[in-house]
């Protein structure tokens, strides 16, 4: 039988589009003889509506749209999935559909109910070996824990999270025997190196449950912060048959493999191995493909960026340059700009062109535009989508500008360069009025630092809001950690695509984008230690000599809430380990995370929306829970 994977980049309740994709795949998997044809978990509403599972009429809607799929179906079994509502229960089903007919719907036995997953709060686990039937118009299907056949191949389903649990209790745990296929929907969100650990998870449950496997996952910045990676992978017996490319910017990827379901095939005595995950190039193609979806999901027309020529900013800058070579790499020039909504019409672009220093794009300034035939196709096409301003002060270096200046025409982007200390200035004298005191260094240090901060906000989110465009901010995982930022100041913005990534790997990513990407401007910002820049330049303010070295922030950050160990089992487990520094030393560092940490959770669930990019993050919308009020670990930290 030819079967058959499809990954889609669906939208939450955008029902025109997620009904599109559904047919476009069908219609693929027809054309290529695909006899029965698995997509992803809840792919007819999208996987990210959160309390609307829990509304009546949405699910009611998903059911009264799975009726026009039906007709796409002659001569092909094709799972799609959605949620079902029964007495005030919502279910995650796979509903099975053959030449016209709906055959059931399979339920959802486990449900995920950790780190970014919440879906004990939207769906009710479905109890293994138990029926019932759903109704819709008179006409009645079967619901529950079902097995399926088709054309002389026996199916039944593991969606998602019911394949990580253990053996003896899985879904497929009750198939060895019944069935030739397994088949997954699933939703799998995308982290670092996770991509290895799913297709060990598929391989084995090949070998172990004597079966072909089939694994289809979503693909895309589905609903604003998680993305998923589009896996799709089809094993037997141990055997890899297939496996996709993974981050793809298609809309619809399909795959299909024949398998011949009659032929013995003795089982693998070993799991071949995938070659070791390159990190820094997952997290490159996954924030590419996350901003390329953030950007048209949300109608807007590009990004504006303060960049300060510091670590952070720089790598968001490369993250969208990044963002047009590998979508320009998969789709072209022409479909990369149909598909990003970006783009106005051949003669309107030829405006735009001619008046880069006139009405048609008055925000560029004269000095600073380069004449198109200068750039690359790509640097045309980061040009319109990055904006870019330096925003200075008397404390700001050479050394931060030439590293913005250069970056920013390295990659086309649009570059601006303006100082604030006039403003900074003026609201400093108002407060001096007002208390009738000078403000120095001496004895308002954290408040002066935040004002030039704070003060760039303004005119950036005005540029960002003319241009009709996201801003980014820049802030990193480890700075949200300890609240090293200043609210409403570098952490405004609408989108904070490295607010999960600690910063220590974005100072590795930069020299590898450096050497392996060939971004050579990045040499400024490699040569530099991280340095906020807010206080006078004699100072040599430094990030780590604010905080600790950001290596050992990352690892009592990982200790605490990853390992959710307490402060003094934390100083103990980096006592064990060489950290170069000794215990008075270390306690100090790790009385300072907690504290800092306990007071600035306010500003976390503050910050613009994130992507999730590694096994963990600190989002308390996403991964981690705190209250913006405690205790503060006192009583932990004393006992130290």
């Amino acid at each position: 039988m030819r079967i058959a994977g499809a990954a889609l980049n669906q939208i939450p309740i955008d029902w025109e589009h997620n009904l599109r994709n559904i047919r476009i795949a069908i219609e693929m998997a027809k054309e290529t003889g695909v006899e029965l044809l698995c997509l992803p978990e809840l792919c007819l509403t999208g996987y990210g509506c959160e309390d609307l599972f829990l509304s009546d009429w949405m699910p009611e809607a998903a059911l009264a749209h799975l009726q026009q799929v039906r007709q796409w179906t002659e001569g092909i079994c094709v799972m799609v999935g959605l949620p079902v509502r029964l007495h005030k229960r919502t279910y995650n089903t796979a509903a099975v559909l053959r030449n016209g007919e709906i055959l059931g719907f399979a339920a959802k036995q486990f449900l995920a109910n950790d780190g970014i997953h919440y879906e004990t709060r939207f769906f009710t686990p479905w109890l293994a070996g138990e029926t019932t039937t759903v109704e819709l118009k008179g006409e009645q299907w079967p619901l529950g824990d079902l097995l399926f056949e088709h054309n002389g191949v026996r199916f039944g389903f593991e969606i998602c999270e019911d394949a990580w649990h253990p053996d003896d209790v899985r879904p497929a745990s009750r198939l060895v025997g019944k069935v030739d296929l397994i088949v997954n929907p699933s939703a799998s969100h995308f982290a670092m190196s996770k991509t290895d650990v799913r297709y060990q998870l598929v391989m084995k449950a090949s070998r172990t449950f004597n079966c072909t496997y089939l694994y289809a996952n979503l693909l895309g910045n589905e609903a604003g912060r998680v993305i998923y990676d589009g896996e799709i992978l089809v094993a037997r017996n141990g055997h890899l048959l297939l496996r996709n490319q993974l981050l793809s910017f298609k809309e619809v990827d399909l795959e299909w493999i024949d398998v011949n379901f009659d032929a013995e095939l003795a089982p693998a005595a070993d799991i071949v191995p995938l070659t070791e995950p390159d990190e820094y190039k997952e997290l490159n193609q996954a924030m590419s493909l996350g901003l390329f979806d953030y950007m048209r999901k949300s109608r807007t027309r590009g990004f504006v960026l303060s960049l300060s020529g510091g670590a952070d900013s720089c790598f968001c800058a490369v993250g969208v340059a990044e963002m047009v070579r590998l979508g320009v790499e998969e789709l072209g020039a022409e479909e990369f700009k149909r598909r990003s909504g970006c783009f106005p019409a051949a003669a309107e672009t030829v405006v735009q062109q001619e008046g880069a220093g006139g009405k048609a794009a008055q925000v560029v300034a004269e000095e600073d535009a380069v004449a198109p035939a200068a750039l690359s196709t790509n640097q045309e096409l980061v040009s319109h989508l990055l904006t870019c301003a330096y925003q200075g002060t008397v404390n700001s270096s050479d050394d931060t500008f030439n590293s913005a200046k250069e970056l920013a025409d390295s990659i086309g982007a649009r570059f601006h360069n303006w100082e604030i200390d006039e403003e900074v200035a003026g609201y400093v004298g108002k407060i001096q009025t007002a208390l009738q005191r000078d403000l120095t260094w001496k004895t308002d240090d954290l408040a002066l630092q935040n004002i030039q901060a704070r003060v760039r906000a303004p005119a950036i989110w005005l540029l960002a809001n003319v241009q009709n465009a996201l801003l980014i901010t820049t802030s990193n995982r480890s700075e949200a950690s300890v609240g090293y930022c200043t609210m409403d100041g570098d952490t405004a913005g609408s989108i904070s695509p490295i607010a999960g990534v600690d910063k220590d790997f974005v100072k590795k990513w930069l020299r590898w984008a450096e050497t392996e990407l060939g971004y050579a401007a990045l040499r400024h910002v490699n040569a530099l230690q991280p340095t906020a820049e807010l206080r006078p330049l004699e100072e040599k303010q430094t990030d780590e000599r604010d905080l600790m070295p950001y290596t050992l922030l990352n690892r009592i950050e990982r200790l605490a809430f990853y390992d959710r160990r307490s402060p003094s089992k934390v100083l103990a487990a980096l006592e064990t380990e060489d950290t170069g520094f000794d215990h008075e030393e270390l306690k100090t560092f790790v009385r300072r995370f907690y504290t800092l940490w306990s007071r600035n959770q306010w500003k976390r669930e503050r910050y613009a929306p994130s992507f999730h990019l590694d096994d963990y993050n600190v989002d308390p919308r996403s991964w981690l829970r705190f209250p913006i009020l405690s205790g503060g670990f006192a009583e932990e930290l004393a006992a130290l």
